[in-house]
């Protein structure tokens, strides 16, 4: 299933988990997802990892063929996991923890059917918390991904060409990243939640409100993804935000950059600066042990001082957070709101986005990717942070 150097990050993060099924009483852990299947064997198959309390994972692979490790169990169907286990002298859970919250409602009856003696309970919180905090391994690979992600960005303002419209100017950038080594896949959770590669918004396109739980939004090109650019041109007088997603090595890193067109108005500039005076307060800020909400309190009060509450997180629709966690999911926890409960704590990884809407110009702030250390954090995404000409 994966290297030989690998294991011993494996085993790691078999450690956590186990810790956490039985902190909550569980037996063990059945999962399925994507994210969670690449995180418990280092790789995307069709089927599921077994997690008991105690002893080694079990891998039941229906596709790819080949695959070959002595807990590797070939499978047709879920129903065979019972006696499979009964095979392997693994006794059949009391207590199981499902992806409650990434299942479907057939594949969550079909599960409590084959295992219809255990009590279900959701794990989807669970290991969502062990994700949370990364291991060196993970956090080199985010590191690497903000390199490639960093490198990419530096070469932005070099594929714009007078008259472009967001959409061409979005595809050359994409281009751009995929040169770089991009997967050219954002993993994120939620059922309801989809983009690209990520999202250029270009004028007034930036105030236009979408359905997703992103920062910003914009009206897209059709109404069965309204996300992002719509097809405008670029004209002097806009700002540009680029907000590619930078997934180069399975991990992700984020990271948003604003360049302009022509002359800005001094209002766009000086919310921008406001940004940087955000992200710059929140770095002598954060670090073990404070609350995100208590970041989320710092970033909106030096935001309505400065007099941009109006502007603050988007105008026409906000959203209601500044920093998100990053890893294998653009979206992971820690989650940077008010009333959030996430403290953080050494190894975590989150992007951290405060921005601003100024109606008919568009968007201005910064987002960088950072690493909580022992003593502070560390920014990952290195490339310039003023609002740049790409004129």
């Amino acid at each position: 299933m994966y290297a030989k150097n690998f294991t011993t990050e494996i085993e790691l993060r078999k450690s956590k988990i186990q810790s956490v099924i039985c902190r909550s009483g569980a037996d063990a852990f059945l999962v399925s997802d994507n994210a969670n299947l690449f995180y418990t064997s280092g790789r995307v198959f069709s089927g599921y990892t077994y997690i008991p309390a105690e002893g080694e994972m079990i891998y039941f692979v229906r596709r790819p063929v080949g695959l070959s490790r002595e807990n590797v169990v070939y499978i047709r169907k879920p129903e065979q996991i019972p006696d499979e286990l009964s095979h392997l002298g693994i006794a059949l859970p009391r207590v199981l923890l499902l992806e409650n919250d990434s299942l479907t409602y057939n594949e969550s009856i079909r599960l409590r059917n084959i295992f219809s003696e255990a009590k279900i309970e959701n794990g989807t919180p669970l290991i969502r918390g062990v994700r949370m905090v990364k291991t060196l391994y993970e956090i080199e690979l985010i590191r690497e991904s903000a390199a490639h992600h960093s490198s990419m960005y530096r070469k932005a303002p070099s594929v714009y060409k007078q008259g472009m419209s967001d959409v061409e100017y979005s595809i050359e950038l994409e281009r751009l990243a995929r040169l770089h080594g991009s997967l050219g896949l954002v993993r994120i959770f939620g059922k309801s939640m989809e983009i690209y590669m990520g999202s250029v918004l270009a004028g007034e396109n930036a105030d236009e409100p979408s359905p997703y739980d992103f920062a910003l939004g914009g009206a897209g090109l059709d109404p069965s993804l309204p996300i992002s650019s719509n097809g405008s041109i670029m004209k002097p007088g806009n700002t540009i935000m680029v907000d590619i997603g930078g997934n180069f090595t399975g991990y992700m890193s984020d990271m948003s950059r604003v360049f302009s067109l022509g002359e800005i108005p001094e209002k766009a500039r000086e919310a921008h600066d406001v940004s940087l005076e955000i992200q710059s307060e929140i770095e002598k800020m954060a670090k073990p042990g404070v609350a995100a909400s208590e970041i989320y309190d710092l970033a909106f009060d030096i935001a309505k001082k400065a007099g941009f509450e109006a502007n603050f997180m988007g105008h026409r629709q906000k959203a209601g957070f500044i920093g998100h966690g990053v890893g294998i999911e653009l979206n992971e926890a820690p989650v940077f709101a008010p009333r959030s409960k996430d403290i953080l704590a050494e190894g975590m990884v989150f992007a951290l986005e405060p921005k601003f809407v100024i109606p008919q110009v568009g968007a201005v702030g910064i987002e960088n990717t950072f690493v909580v250390t022992a003593s502070g954090i560390e920014k990952l995404t290195q490339c310039e942070e003023e609002i740049l000409p790409l004129d």
